[in-house]
């Protein structure tokens, strides 16, 4: 019954890795508490199940233990109101939709990396957490309303209240009081503190913001900060800990990363910026983003609970049976991907065991932000720096929270000869100017996109 519980605390990503890998397609059943659970490792069973009438296959009661940090967001909601917040979210979230903040986001980029170039060595989650953060206050918000001061207060409460997130996830026994009290006490803390500034940024936000057509629902002040604080977990690790193990390959391969720089060049306007037609086509850049996605997908797992008997792979399934699925098992089965654990970029992905955002009406609505914002970080970095080191070496281990969140890392970087220049905040010469800290993003004097 509870036999797995140790070893799914210890390291659940080689639990499910070894358990999935190691068993016929079909449901593999774990002990990991009273009720049943089992690992959905053939994905010919993956869109039947997540496809599923809401009545018959819920989210269940694996996402309910996050209610209390989470609340009365989209993500823990179903039926009718889920799919009106959800309207808004895919307005503002589509690829579409956010290519009209793509100025904004290279010279977010830009702003970085000229940033990263004085520095000659730098962590690459700290600094691609941050810019997701940007990223998707832009998208809820507007542009230009997040000072250094809130952005460093939303990603501290966003970080501790992610912990705390990780550490309910399937604990078997209950906290003891002092550690209740305590874990209660921080996420109080974190989400006072993301509130004053949420507050702070809803006098600020554009008319048409995801925040303005949120709060045109209809929605509390209590309900309101549960979603912006989703949107908020969403955007910022996920996509920022996806886009620290994209730097990762790029500095592990700087052919690779000489390759992109030359597609950068390639996507160049006149005025020496990306265009959004030449990145559409841009398809090495966009391999590079879906096999980092494989490798390490932000969304590691996820559940749902069977709320009718229903008969699923075989197996008769009973009322309040959980079914994990793990993107990260399913994307690293030599029955789906030939050399799995390898970084390739000659792999397709017509498969249904490629599931990084999800799939079905609960797929992942930010996967049109995300998969434009990690393109872009590639091309405009690749172009403008070069990578000449990584520790460590080979990749390590992930560490499985909320997000597989890379262990700490170095990589250095240094300006690279570009034969087409792409503008680095520098005069027509090229030469670059004073550089400000990263949490300064100053960019007044850069076109922005306004709302």
């Amino acid at each position: 019954m509870f036999s797995d519980v140790r070893a799914f605390q210890r390291d659940p990503l080689r639990l499910l890795l070894t358990r999935g890998n190691e068993s016929a397609l079909g449901l593999v059943p774990l002990q990991l508490g009273p009720a049943p659970v089992f690992l959905v490792n053939d994905p010919d069973l993956l869109r039947p199940i997540l496809k599923a009438p809401e009545t018959d296959i819920g989210k269940g009661k694996l996402i309910k233990k996050l209610t209390p940090v989470l609340g009365r967001s989209s993500l823990m909601l179903s039926g009718e109101e889920h799919k009106r917040r959800r309207a808004v979210l895919q307005k503002h979230m589509a690829k579409g939709s956010v290519e009209k903040f793509l100025p904004h986001m290279c010279a977010e980029i830009r702003a970085v990396g000229a940033s990263l170039a004085r520095l000659g060595s730098f962590d690459p989650h700290h600094v691609t957490a941050m810019l997701a953060l940007r990223t998707i206050c832009v998208a809820i918000f507007g542009s230009q309303v997040m000072s250094s001061g809130d952005e460093e207060a939303l990603v501290q409460a966003v970080g501790a209240i992610e912990d705390d997130l990780a550490e309910e996830m399937f604990r078997a026994l209950p906290f003891g009081p002092v550690a209740w009290y305590r874990r209660r006490k921080n996420r109080v803390c974190a989400k006072l503190a993301m509130s004053t500034v949420v507050q702070r940024l809803r006098r600020k936000a554009g008319s048409s913001s995801a925040l303005r057509d949120l709060e045109a629902l209809g929605l509390t002040d209590r309900d309101l900060e549960d979603e912006i604080l989703t949107l908020l977990l969403a955007g910022h690790h996920t996509t920022g800990s996806t886009a620290a193990w994209m730097f990762y390959q790029m500095a592990a391969d700087p052919a690779l990363m000489d390759e992109i720089a030359d597609e950068a060049a390639e996507c160049l306007g006149d005025d020496g910026e990306l265009r959004l037609d030449a990145v559409k086509r841009a398809n090495l850049s966009a391999t590079l983003v879906k096999e980092v996605c494989r490798l390490y997908p932000s969304a590691w797992w996820f559940s749902r609970e069977v709320m009718q008997p229903v008969t699923i792979g075989g197996r008769d399934l009973k009322v309040g049976t959980s079914l994990l699925i793990c993107p990260w098992q399913l994307q690293r089965d030599p029955r789906h991907f030939e050399d799995p654990d390898r970084f390739l970029m000659t792999r397709r992905y017509n498969t249904d065991a490629y599931i990084p955002f999800g799939a079905g009406p609960r797929a992942c609505a930010g996967m049109g932000v995300a998969m434009l914002e990690l393109q872009l970080l590639a091309l405009e970095i690749a172009a403008a720096y070069r990578f000449t080191g990584v520790t460590p070496n080979p990749a390590p281990w992930p560490k499985a929270s909320v997000t597989l969140i890379p262990p700490p890392m170095a990589i250095e970087i240094e300006v690279r000869e570009m034969r087409r220049r792409i503008p680095l905040l520098g005069d027509e010469a090229g030469h670059l100017p004073y550089i400000p800290p990263v949490g300064a993003a100053s960019i007044s004097t850069l076109q922005s996109v306004s709302q």
